[in-house]
């Protein structure tokens, strides 16, 4: 009988015990393990990368790159960069939130561009697990009428000014055949000649300077009317660029201070760019025991001057140095190269030593009575 007491009292005790449980709050843990499932702002795009297919060359591409918020927090838009000026990008929301969509409008001007071509714009955001989000828009521009060069550059100098020439090539890439127009010059210092290579298809286009052109920069605008619906009118940039008939370099030598601790060897480069034969002879430095080797790299084109000065060599105050060159060139007969070096540095005063200050002039006598 006490034993039945007594597993009634016990059960009865686990009962009490298992509703006392099952009333009592959550652990503190619980709202813990909640925070730690939170992921902050994500960005998340439709799609990375927009392929335009093929167009035109000059022609704009317009495409929207969609994304969402898929995150639980405040998403943030900080910027969008592009690679270069050709890509830009329009508005886009600065702010979005957790679920919401939104879109980055991004345009790329093709220009003279040609060929398969890819552009990157970046986007940055507060998302901590991706930052920084390339988005990559691709495509091939397709050119009507080929133009190689894009701009027809001459170097000429005051000799060869009158001969300088380009060639531009054009191509035709449609099926139909092409016919092209005589080229007109916007500036009468360029004349342009029109070649055909293949009928319809291939050209050569031969710009130069006219004989009256000036010794001067030259820029101009060679254009071509076409019976393409495509490319109606060709437009090549030309221009001239003037440079030196003789370069020296260095056009001057600078020696370290006087006088040299050691043997110091310099070369002085000679360029003739005109239309003749130079020939040159004699290289000489109005110093002593410094010698000069005449050497010619390309035939009445191209020399080196190889100048050895030796140790303790020092320029005299108050004299000058010079490499001297003959020439057959009627406007260069004497090439002539300055040679400058830092003088020796001023002696230091021992201690103690002061330079003697100069006496003060004596008055003059008073006059004698009269």
């Amino acid at each position: 009988m006490k034993t039945r007491v007594s597993n009634t009292i016990l059960v009865l005790c686990f009962i009490a015990v298992a509703q006392t449980v099952a009333q009592m709050p959550p652990p503190a843990a619980a709202p813990l393990a909640a925070a730690t499932n939170a992921v902050g702002p994500r960005i998340q795009f439709e799609s990375l990368v927009h392929d335009f297919g093929r167009i035109v060359a000059g022609q704009a591409v317009k495409c929207d790159f969609v994304f969402t918020n898929a995150g639980d927090a405040l998403l943030e838009i900080s910027g969008v960069f592009t690679s270069c000026g050709c890509t830009t990008a329009g508005d886009w929301p600065r702010r979005l939130e957790p679920g919401a969509t939104g879109k980055i409008p991004i345009q790329f001007h093709s220009g003279n561009f040609g060929g398969q071509v890819t552009k990157i714009a970046t986007v940055n955001s507060n998302d901590r697990k991706q930052p920084s989000v390339p988005l990559q828009i691709k495509g091939t521009i397709w050119k009507p009428v080929e133009v190689n060069p894009k701009f027809a550059v001459m170097y000429a100098n005051p000799e060869t000014i009158a001969n300088a020439k380009a060639t531009v090539r054009l191509v035709n890439n449609e099926d139909e055949p092409l016919t092209l127009s005589a080229p007109e010059s916007n500036n009468r210092l360029f004349v342009a000649e029109l070649k055909t290579n293949q009928p319809g298809k291939e050209f050569e286009l031969l710009i130069g300077t006219a004989p009256s052109a000036d010794l001067r920069n030259l820029q101009g605008v060679v254009t071509l009317k076409t019976s393409s619906t495509n490319a109606p009118v060709l437009n090549i940039t030309a221009m001239a660029i003037m440079q030196p008939v003789l370069t020296v370099t260095p056009p001057q030598i600078s020696l370290p201070r006087a006088p040299l601790p050691d043997r110091v060897n310099y070369t002085v480069s000679i360029r003739y760019g005109g239309t003749n034969v130079l020939a040159l002879s004699d290289p000489t430095v109005n110093a002593s025991d410094v010698t000069a080797e005449l050497n010619e790299t390309e035939r009445g084109r191209a020399f080196n001057v190889a100048l050895s000065f030796p140790a303790g060599f020092e320029i005299a105050q108050g004299e000058t140095a010079e490499l001297s060159v003959k020439s057959n060139h009627p406007v260069f007969p004497v090439i002539k190269v300055p040679i400058t070096q830092l003088p020796r540095p001023a002696v230091a005063k021992a201690p103690g030593e002061y330079a003697p200050l100069p006496f003060p002039a004596a008055p003059p006598p008073p006059p004698a009575p009269k």
